[in-house]
Parts: structure tokens; sequence; C-alpha cells
């Protein structure tokens, strides 16, 4: 299957499941598809730099990548439609909602180490798009937290994508404008 059709049928799926939960990007009023698109936008491009890089799996994991997080999505839907190694993808790229919040991230980096590259770069760049304006109503500690766990990841994966880390360490140097610091 070509890539522009696997797109537009991951796409719509993604589409679908996260319009049933009206979701917006955090602290705007867009739909959660921009930032999915942006997600694999970030994929496409790596993809020219990365010898070897399974464009069509990475594809999917990008458009996926906050199903089973944020919608009712389930595993074995995933794996019906997109295949187990997708669905695996995915529920790595999920934070185990049981577990406390300061185990989350560690534990969704251990699963994701633990498969393709290909994953390694959908995190990548799902923080790569994530460091962006970051919503009105977070303060300068929550900020400092979200800039100190980009770093943490980038140093987790070190080794998955040399092109999405060096975008992610751009990412992480620009973000620190929206940090304000008191003097």
């Amino acid at each position: 299957m070509e890539i522009q059709s696997i797109y537009q049928e991951t796409i719509k799926f993604a589409t679908a499941k996260h319009l049933s939960q009206n979701q917006t990007i955090p602290g705007t009023n867009l739909p959660y598809v921009v930032h999915l698109s942006n997600v694999a936008m970030e994929i496409l491009i790596a993809s020219q730099h990365s010898p070897g890089f399974k464009l069509d799996f990475a594809i999917k994991l990008a458009l996926l990548h906050d199903t089973l997080e944020d919608t009712d999505t389930t595993f074995e839907e995933i794996s019906n439609v997109f295949g187990l190694d997708v669905a695996e993808g995915v529920l790595a790229l999920t934070k185990d909602s049981k577990l406390p919040k300061a185990e989350k991230m560690p534990d969704s980096l251990a699963r994701i180490k633990n498969l393709q590259k290909e994953v390694w770069a959908v995190k990548l760049a799902d923080r790569i798009t994530n460091l962006q304006v970051p919503p009105s109503h977070w303060d300068t500690a929550k900020k400092t937290a979200y800039r100190n766990e980009a770093i943490r990841l980038s140093e987790e994966l070190k080794g998955g994508n040399g092109y999405l880390e060096n975008r992610l360490q751009e990412k992480i140097v620009a973000y620190e404008k929206y940090i304000s610091i008191p003097t």
C-alpha cells in the first residue's frame, strides 16, 4: 500500500476517535488531529534522513499514538485494523494510567526502548511537536518541569533517531523563552 493511502486510512481512523471525545490541543481550540498530523509530518521528514526507516509503520504509530490514552479505542481494535506491531507500539507510547504520575514517563520510556527505533522516533516527534507555546495556565514550575522531562526523554532515547534527536535539542533550547526566571 502506498504511504499516502496508509496516511489517509490511519488519519481518518484517528480523527474519528479523537473527535468522539471532542478533544482539542491543550490551550487551543484546534482539533486534536492537528497535533497528530504535526507528529506525522516530523516522521515524514525524519524518514528522509534515516536509512532503513520503516515509514509505513511509523506513520501509523504517529497518527495513532494517543488513541489508547485519550479515546475509548482498545488494543484489540488497533491490532485488528492495523496489526499487532502497531498496537504494541501504540501501547508502549501510552502512559499507564494506573501508575503514580512520577512513574508514568519512566515506565513508558522503558517499554518504548524494548521496541523498534520507529517507536522511539514517534516519541521524539511527539515531544518536538509539544514543545510549542505552552498553555496560558501553566506556571513557570510546570513549564520548567515539562522542559526537564523533554531533556530526560532526549537522554533516554539517544540513539533512536539522530535527525529527531537534533530537532528535539533545538526545540528544548527554543522553549527556554517560555520559562520566565524570577530575578
